[in-house]
């Protein structure tokens, strides 16, 4: 996948991240995502993402006007800055017209996909209310509480009673996942990085590939050095690292998954 080179402010398309649905000899430059809850190589600009991928826009033009008329929400929230990146696991609601002028509504989840890397995947308007994000760190704040560091760059706060026994917040563990509501951050529910959850993989050669975790196995320091393996619905196991893995569900998947991938 092609790094984004940082400090500049022009992203050529050939330098652009692999996935990218666009023609790289077509033009010289391509939109670079603003630093924003996602790193640059692994989301993709609103502008990209309703052009290339949506195709609900030709030129770069529309699709800057139809962004700046506030007719696109990621994850609940208006995003008019056509920069805006999304990434994994990000909802996309598409406001539009048909033909007789009435409003409709089309949401999306973006979710990792063989080969593809990242892919819009439609839902409905009930599951847009939620998203799944993945605990990267927990940090104490001021007061004793307990700050969950998410994989889309926002924050939950824990409050607990007694700093010296954080027990409200012991149960949410790094590489494990929380079901929120969006906008509004409310956690629904929580899914553990171990043995005998199912995963989806975001990145590597198995990116995609949705499977129960069968076992971790720590080969060093460091989330690129622990091991796990990983079996398929087609009962193939492969191994990927605990970077890659994304906790979903306990005995079913919190989330629409891409057919095939999940029984």
């Amino acid at each position: 996948m092609a790094k984004v080179g940082g400090g500049k402010r022009h992203l050529k398309r050939l330098a652009a991240p692999a996935f990218w649905p666009i023609h790289r000899k077509e033009a010289v430059w391509a939109v670079k995502p603003r630093p924003g809850p996602h790193a640059q190589d692994v989301s993709i600009p609103l502008l990209t993402l309703k052009r290339d991928v949506f195709k609900y826009a030709t030129t770069a033009r529309e699709a800057r006007k139809i962004i700046a008329e506030g007719r696109v929400k990621v994850n609940g929230r208006v995003r008019k800055d056509y920069k805006f990146p999304v990434g994994p696991m990000d909802v996309v609601e598409l406001v539009g017209k048909d033909e007789n002028g009435n409003e409709y509504h089309e949401y999306y989840r973006m979710v990792p996909y063989p080969t593809k890397f990242l892919v819009p995947l439609k839902i409905d308007a009930e599951e847009a209310k939620k998203k799944i994000v993945r605990i990267e760190n927990k940090t104490t704040v001021k007061g004793g509480h307990i700050q969950l560091n998410l994989h889309d760059g926002r924050n939950i706060l824990i409050k607990v009673r007694d700093p010296r026994n954080p027990v409200e917040a012991e149960q949410y563990k790094t590489l494990g996942s929380l079901l929120i509501t969006v906008p509004e951050q409310e956690i629904l529910d929580y899914v553990p990085f171990e043995v005998g959850v199912i995963a989806i993989v975001t990145a590597g050669r198995n990116v995609g590939r949705i499977g129960t975790i069968e076992s971790i196995e720590k080969a060093g320091l460091g989330r690129k050095q622990t091991l796990v393996k990983m079996k398929d619905v087609y009962g193939e196991e492969f191994y990927t690292v605990a970077e890659y893995v994304f906790p979903v569900g306990k005995e079913e998947p919190l989330i629409k998954l891409p057919e095939g991938g999940w029984k």
